[in-house]
């Protein structure tokens, strides 16, 4: 992580990046699983926990919000989703086409992610120079 104000957004999709591929390998072990009696899917809930981060003061610039944001702080959290619940006999409560368009989302969305990060070095190179 680079420390210095030019880097704010560059080190919060760096965080998000993580969180995203993270996830893409939650959601992989899920699908892995899928006829594994007594599994449970888990998922991680790193959206919820930037969105907390960043605070709800709606009088403050998100340019104010990203440089006062403790990015170390910012940690990707699996949890066991639905540990109680199961629609099939065997105790597992994964849904394999769930869990195929929900890898799907999350890969578009760290394209998306790395794309932004890729943008935000191309406007310092530009700055540069």
């Amino acid at each position: 992580m680079i420390h210095s104000n030019v880097f704010d957004y560059i080190n919060v999709l760096d965080k998000t990046a993580d969180a995203a591929w993270i996830r893409n390998e939650v959601l992989s072990n899920n699908i892995a699983n899928a006829d594994t009696p007594g599994y449970k899917r888990q998922d991680i809930n790193f959206e919820g926990e930037l969105r907390r981060a960043l605070g709800n003061s709606r009088y403050t610039s998100v340019d104010a919000k990203v440089s006062g944001l403790k990015i170390n702080r910012l940690k990707p959290r699996t949890y066991t989703d639905y540990s109680d619940f199961s629609y099939r006999t065997d105790k597992n409560n994964v849904d394999i086409d769930t869990e195929n368009v929900m890898l799907a989302s999350n890969q578009l969305k760290y394209n998306a992610i790395m794309t932004s990060v890729n943008q935000e070095f191309a406007n310092l190179k530009l700055v540069t120079k």
